[in-house]
């Protein structure tokens, strides 16, 4: 079975990154990540997230793996399960962009909202 250290290590790897820039990019020492990775010790939230974003990929798939079939079962809308699959496939610095801007403008939606209630 697949874990999250090895997720993370997969990733790392294919971005070209060692442990030591990915713990300095997080902003976590040397040692926490070794423990993350070599351990087995699952980040909290806040780190989980940073490691995603510097990885490129949801929390969602560095917690559960390959996210394809979940995605497609919990979208409804057809051009939104397309259009992720299309983002998936840029480059890394692109679908970067794109995940940012998605996720400020849902950051701001929620932001709205709360003020709106």
């Amino acid at each position: 079975m697949e874990t999250i250290s090895n997720r993370i290590t997969q990733i790392r790897k294919q971005k070209g990154l060692t442990q030591n820039e990915l713990a300095e990019r997080v902003g976590i020492s040397k040692a926490q990540m070794s423990r993350y990775v070599a351990k087995g010790v699952n980040p909290p939230a806040n780190v989980l997230a940073k490691m995603a974003d510097e990885l490129g990929v949801s929390m969602d798939f560095l917690l559960h793996g390959n996210t394809d079939d979940k995605a497609a079962s919990s979208l409804s809308h057809a051009e939104v399960i397309q259009q992720y699959k299309e983002v998936d496939q840029l480059p890394a610095e692109e679908r970067n962009t794109v995940i940012r801007v998605v996720s400020a403008l849902l950051r701001d939606y929620k932001t709205r909202q709360a003020y709106a209630s």
